[in-house]
């Protein structure tokens, strides 16, 4: 059928238009998107940069200039010595950062309504659309494929009835052929001619669905081709043509949104050439001379010094004696020395090197500074007392149950970890000594105790008063505390084993490559026969008896209600 062809040509042809206008659409959605991202770091940057140069503000919120002594170089910021010069172009400089504060947060404002009115109106229409067309384009295949069902209905009947005709006319053929037959018995002539009665009718009623089938496709093409189709069509039109006014709307409200914020920059803009009109350069220079006057007196003027003296003159000799000062000799090395200090005003002070213990610093600043330094000290004296806890647990377990591992092969590690911990402690205990000189204490360490050993105690069976772990600095030898061996005798019996005190169940796959750990798979439960003590490792028992530790984070516990108890 040419007429089917050319019509799905038409439904390609606007099949491919509509989804060119959607594209189109999600194309101008991602240029939006860009550009407000565009925008936002714009705003970002521009707030990082105000940040960066905007001195912090004090509590009278005057921004100033101090001056460096060391240097002679004028820093922006905030002093806290009274001593605060307020230029003129100090303060113009904080005006045009506040106003550069607002002009991005304007831009701000640009981002945000270009993602809500634009950027997200687009996605949301352009979805719409999306199903519109679906909708518009699946009536026009569903009315199509209808007309071709009864097109091929009609076919079929047509087809039929001419099958029929050709077979009732070799009936009559066959009848007309006996009749003239005088061989041919009776009984053949009448059954060729009931056959004959047989075709005939069967071409009739097959004539008569012909017809019918004829005219039922012929009704539906007109309905399809002056209904239908030019309705589907309509339909796609006007989607198409909102789609455009669409376009036109949100390219409008894209200029809208920049041009709301266009007198609020510009009176950012008028700020700034307002602080720019406000600097002084009288003013600045008044303040700079009335604050850093010398008070230095010029010098006075070098005398002659007369090493001639000694020789005698003639009474002709006309030359013009130097008077003498009191005292008989001029002091010239008084004279120098008064003046020495005086002349070098642009000389730099040499910089004081930075002490281990601060003392190159004020009192306060010195305080700070050990404080600090201690705090980090007990940090990291915590953090290798956890790590030591956690060897000489795992330690217990070998020496308990040699199959999960040698005991002998943490030993290095614990040494190094109390090494490091002796290091840590006679840190603290030499800043621990600065400070107390800093506040005025100068009692012995014994005296004060390290804030290390009251925040944090060692756990039982692991470390001992009395042990080596002492605060004695000047022992030079210190040996690990060793472990009794009878002291987890009962917690780790292989006859009587320890009882459950929960159930867990396994979040995650863990291989055991370790020694002492055990293998566990997804969604496996396991008996928690120990909890965890702040390493990181839980105990568990499988169903076949086999113990060892898991990461708990790997697991999900279930302890009984009784299990402390127990």
């Amino acid at each position: 059928m040419s007429w089917g062809t050319d019509l799905w040509d038409q439904f390609d042809n606007l099949d491919k238009h509509t989804q060119w206008g959607i594209d189109f659409i999600e194309r101008y959605a991602k240029f939006v998107k860009e550009r407000l991202e565009i925008e936002q770091t714009y705003a970002k940057q521009l707030r990082s940069l105000v940040k960066k140069y905007c001195p912090k503000r004090p509590k009278d919120d005057e921004p100033s200039f101090r001056l460096k002594a060391e240097t002679g170089e004028y820093m922006l910021g905030v002093s806290s010595r009274p001593s605060q010069i307020p230029f003129t172009s100090c303060l113009s400089f904080y005006s045009i950062l506040n106003e550069l504060n607002d002009y991005a947060g304007q831009r701000e404002v640009v981002a945000e309504e270009m993602g809500h009115k634009v950027y997200g109106e687009l996605m949301r229409y352009s979805q719409d659309l999306k199903g519109e067309r679906k909708h518009h384009l699946q009536e026009g295949r569903k009315t199509q494929q209808y007309l071709d069902q009864c097109w091929k209905h009609m076919d079929n009947s047509k087809k039929k009835f001419e099958r029929e005709c050709k077979e009732a006319e070799k009936s009559q053929l066959f009848y007309d052929k006996l009749d003239n037959d005088i061989n041919a018995t009776k009984s053949e002539v009448e059954k060729a001619k009931s056959q004959l009665y047989l075709r005939q009718h069967m071409a009739e009623e097959s004539k008569n669905e012909y017809a019918a089938q004829l005219q039922n496709f012929n009704s539906e093409q007109w309905k399809h081709f002056n209904v239908a189709i030019p309705q589907i069509f309509k339909n796609l039109q006007d989607m198409d043509e909102r789609r455009t006014v669409k376009l036109g709307e949100m390219y409008r409200c894209f200029a809208e949104v920049e041009r709301r914020v266009i007198p609020i920059i510009s009176k950012c803009l008028e700020g700034m050439v307002t602080a720019a009109k406000n600097v002084d350069e009288r003013r600045d220079s008044g303040i700079v001379v009335e604050s850093f006057k010398s008070g230095f007196e010029p010098p006075v003027d070098f005398p002659f010094e007369d090493f001639s003296q000694n020789i005698q003159r003639t009474g002709s000799d006309g030359t013009i004696g130097t008077p003498k000062t009191e005292g008989g000799k001029p002091d010239p090395k008084h004279a120098v020395g008064r003046t020495k200090n005086k002349l070098w005003l642009f000389g730099k002070k040499p910089k004081a090197p930075t002490l281990e213990d601060f003392s190159h610093l004020p009192p306060e600043q010195r305080r700070k500074k050990l404080q600090q330094r201690i705090e980090e000290l007990n940090k990291e004296l915590q953090k290798e007392m956890d790590q030591r806890d956690a060897l000489n647990k795992m330690k217990d377990v070998y020496e308990k149950n040699p199959q999960m591992g040698d005991p002998g092969s943490l030993q290095p590690k614990i040494s190094e970890t109390i090494c490091n911990m002796e290091k840590l402690r006679s840190e603290i205990h030499k800043n621990e000594s600065w400070l107390a000189e800093v506040e005025g204490k100068h009692g012995s360490r014994s005296e004060r105790r390290p804030s290390a050993d009251v925040n944090h105690h060692a756990p039982h069976g692991r470390e001992s008063p009395e042990g080596s772990y002492t605060d004695d600095h000047s022992q030079e030898h210190r040996s690990p505390p060793q472990p009794d061996p009878h002291e987890f005798d009962d917690e780790f019996d292989d006859d009587d084993p320890l009882p459950a005190i929960g159930h867990c169940k396994a979040l995650y796959s863990f291989d055991g490559s370790n020694e002492g750990t055990l293998v566990m798979n997804e969604n496996e439960v396991l008996y928690v026969i120990e909890e965890d003590k702040g390493d990181g490792w839980t105990r568990v028992r499988k169903q076949g008896g086999v113990e060892g530790y898991v990461p708990t984070s790997y697991v999900e516990i279930t302890l009984e209600k009784n299990s402390k108890g127990s």
